[in-house]
């Protein structure tokens, strides 16, 4: 289909982060063929609200943190909807360049591709956790095999997983797979996606050309600082990683035992380091032992104590 006749909708999550929101909208804004963006605003206390509520050309959602994955989850499910060709997922973080979205066009047209993915660039030098593969069979190694931060590449290739950093995705894939998983809140979300994608049948591309900058956090942070900040996410990291490994393992060991390596390298890490530094704590420990017992009996949903 000719890109001019295409519906492309634009899906912005966002929580608590209005300069980079800001940032994100200007960017988008000068990418032509994008027909609507849509702002799902995670309960955002910053002064978000009031700044989408005066932006006329936004079409926007206010609703409770539901975390990223809730958000992806309401503002696909809008978007497809409303009648999206394709559909432009980012978190609030990334920023777009103006030949972004017509780089990922030129590939639009290629048979079986559901995804497209552009390439992520971090104060000029590429950042990607993309990667080629999936390990679904061997415990002791990670589940994303080959990726593409320890390659060259300079033309489109095919991908197996990409982050919800600006995938472009095809209508028919929410046609076939459905909507995010919303119930694991943060983290990966955008894994879970593009596996159901690919057991589909589709096929995800990655288009070196397309370019996005991407905020770069904790820049003037300690190690222990850095780490201390991120402490309420380890449990959905932890929770989250081994259910994606019971739920699509396809033996014993994937099922249980890489999730509970997984965790007990957190446990061992906070063994050593809470004498030391405020980045983990002993109290910690029994919270990583609930979050892989909640990931290997799938029970999902947003963390509470």
């Amino acid at each position: 289909m000719d890109a001019e006749k295409l519906n492309i909708i634009a899906v912005v999550v966002t929580f608590n982060r209005l300069h980079l929101l800001q940032k994100n909208i200007a960017c988008l804004r000068q990418n032509k063929s994008l027909n609507e963006i849509l702002v799902v605003n995670n309960g955002s206390t910053d002064g978000t609200l009031e700044w989408l509520d005066t932006q006329k050309d936004l079409w926007v959602i206010h609703q409770a943190n539901v975390g990223g994955s809730g958000g992806f989850y309401v503002g696909i499910q809008e978007a497809y909807n409303r009648g999206a060709d394709w559909i432009w997922c980012m978190d609030d973080d990334v920023f777009p360049r103006a030949d972004c979205l017509a780089n990922l066009l030129l590939h639009s047209n290629h048979i079986g591709v559901g995804i497209l993915a552009p390439r992520r660039l971090m104060d000029g030098k590429v950042y990607t956790n993309d990667f080629l593969s999936y390990n679904l069979v061997n415990p002791f190694s990670s589940m994303y095999g080959r990726k593409l931060k320890n390659m060259q590449v300079d033309a489109p290739i095919e991908i197996k997983g990409t982050a919800f950093e600006g995938p472009f995705i095809n209508r028919k894939v929410v046609e076939r797979i459905g909507l995010p998983n919303k119930d694991l809140f943060i983290f990966c979300d955008d894994t879970d996606y593009c596996l159901r994608t690919i057991l589909a049948g589709f096929a995800i591309l990655y288009v070196p050309s397309a370019l996005m900058d991407k905020h770069k956090f904790f820049s003037n942070d300690s190690w222990s600082m850095r780490n201390h900040l991120k402490r309420w996410k380890r449990f959905y990291h932890i929770r989250n990683s081994t259910y994606l490994n019971h739920h699509y393992g396809s033996n014993w060991g994937v099922q249980y035992l890489r999730g509970f390596i997984g965790m007990l390298g957190f446990v061992l890490t906070a063994l050593v380091v809470s004498p030391f530094s405020k980045a983990y704590t002993y109290a910690d420990i029994p919270k990583f032992w609930r979050a892989y017992q909640d990931g290997i009996h799938e029970r999902l949903g947003k963390y509470s104590d």
